[in-house]
């Protein structure tokens, strides 16, 4: 009792509900629907880094955590409606960072996620959606240019060496998610070489 681990049969049924969740005969979408999965279930995690520096102040982030829900729905929504969900993923991303400038501050660098952001739109479309994919790359760099420094004193004021640590963490997390986005990218991109049904 206690700390068993979970049955194999009960971990490979996780694991095909997922696969069966995020699957889609296009790999864009797939891929998308994948992101979208791992975003959606990392975000309710982000209070808890920022509460092993700032303990009790970490609050402040948790209407970030609401946005876990529409991340976890793209993959439902992409069942019906492909584009739409290829287009709103990078949205919901590029919004979610905008909430957490306001509640973090510019001195956080989470305006640092806007890079991802960026990349995540320039791997989710075709030559013949490039005009999408152009505008959704260009929407990040557009947000940080008329939003960086513009959008008020966060609620709480941290001090400097919690700033830095919070600037390390989403650094560090940003880098990360360059990473893996490249990762997915690469296997989404040679999946779509393929000819399309």
């Amino acid at each position: 009792m206690g700390r068993q681990p979970l049955p194999p049969a009960t971990v490979a049924g996780m694991k095909g509900w997922v696969g069966r969740y995020v699957a889609h005969n296009d790999p864009l979408v797939a891929g998308g629907n994948f992101v979208a999965l791992v975003l959606g279930w990392n975000q309710p995690f982000y209070p808890v880094y920022l509460w092993f520096i700032v303990g009790a102040d970490a609050w402040v982030d948790v209407p970030d955590v609401l946005s876990a829900v529409v991340f976890l729905a793209i993959p439902a929504i992409a069942r019906r409606r492909p584009l739409l969900a290829r287009v709103l993923l990078p949205l919901a991303a590029t919004a979610n960072i905008v909430l957490c400038m306001k509640l973090l501050g510019d001195g956080s660098g989470i305006w640092l996620f806007l890079f991802p952001c960026g990349m995540l739109a320039a791997g989710l479309f075709r030559w013949r959606e490039r005009w999408i994919m152009l505008g959704l790359c260009l929407l990040p760099l557009a947000v940080w240019l008329l939003l960086k420094g513009r959008l008020g004193a966060a609620p709480v004021a941290f001090g400097d060496a919690q700033m830095a640590s919070i600037f390390a963490l989403n650094a560090v997390s940003a880098l990360s998610l360059v990473a893996f986005l490249a990762w997915v990218q690469a296997g989404t991109r040679r999946d779509a070489a393929t000819p399309e049904p």
